[in-house]
């Protein structure tokens, strides 16, 4: 029996062992990216207060501020879109800012889908009947994906402002959550279909491209 236990604890051990190395390496693997972190931070708020940025109409400083907003950023879910906008009245830019990111967001989303599509179906050129077709879904998804993500999708961060003359330049960070953004893809990937009348046997690959998500930052239009 204490044969049997000696021999069953040594098969043990690898494992027990490769669990230890493991948790390690991912606990280095977090310290190094809590100092990226720390280091983007604190490039960020030089490169901003260096700029004359300041955080409009809030009672936080802008220090707290963007911590908090990086904080929102250490979910893998979450992406950062940032909307700018420049005029005399900040009640108006920050609307405008909204509507900015926004656009910006429809259109890497319609894009990505276009890129993968043509890659994927029409690489040669063929078919041109279908790329007539899918020229009009692509301009009714990045229109429908535009007025999804307006409820809720997009959070504002924070905002900050700054003097250049005699207007402002403003800009504002928002929050994407990809678990809601990919519901409202979905969205006005369906209506898009059923408005243009997109051939159901190309739906199934547009659905499988939509679902994919990207990017924000790396997306490119096409």
């Amino acid at each position: 029996m204490k044969k049997f236990i000696v021999s069953l604890t040594i098969m043990l051990m690898p494992g027990i062992i490769s669990t230890a190395d493991f948790e390690c390496a991912y606990s280095q693997s977090q310290r190094k990216i809590e100092k990226i972190r720390s280091k983007q931070y604190k490039s960020k708020i030089k490169e901003l207060k260096g700029a004359g940025w300041e955080l409009n109409s809030s009672s936080r400083t802008l220090e707290i501020a963007l911590l908090d907003h990086y904080e929102k950023l250490k979910d893998p879910n979450n992406q950062e879109i940032i909307g700018t906008a420049s005029g005399k009245s900040t009640n108006v830019l920050r609307q405008v800012a909204f509507n900015n990111a926004i656009t910006y967001y429809a259109g890497q989303a319609a894009s990505v889908v276009k890129g993968r599509i043509v890659s994927d179906q029409f690489s040669d050129g063929s078919d041109e009947s279908a790329i007539a077709e899918f020229d009009k879904f692509y301009a009714a998804y990045e229109r429908l994906v535009n007025a999804e993500i307006k409820s809720g999708v997009l959070m504002e961060s924070l905002s900050i402002r700054r003097k250049s003359g005699s207007i402002y330049e403003y800009q504002t960070f928002f929050i994407v959550n990809e678990d809601k953004a990919l519901e409202a893809r979905k969205r006005a990937m369906q209506r898009a279909v059923e408005e243009t009348k997109l051939a159901q046997k190309y739906a199934a690959k547009v659905s499988e491209f939509v679902n994919e998500g990207f990017n924000v930052e790396t997306a490119t239009e096409e």
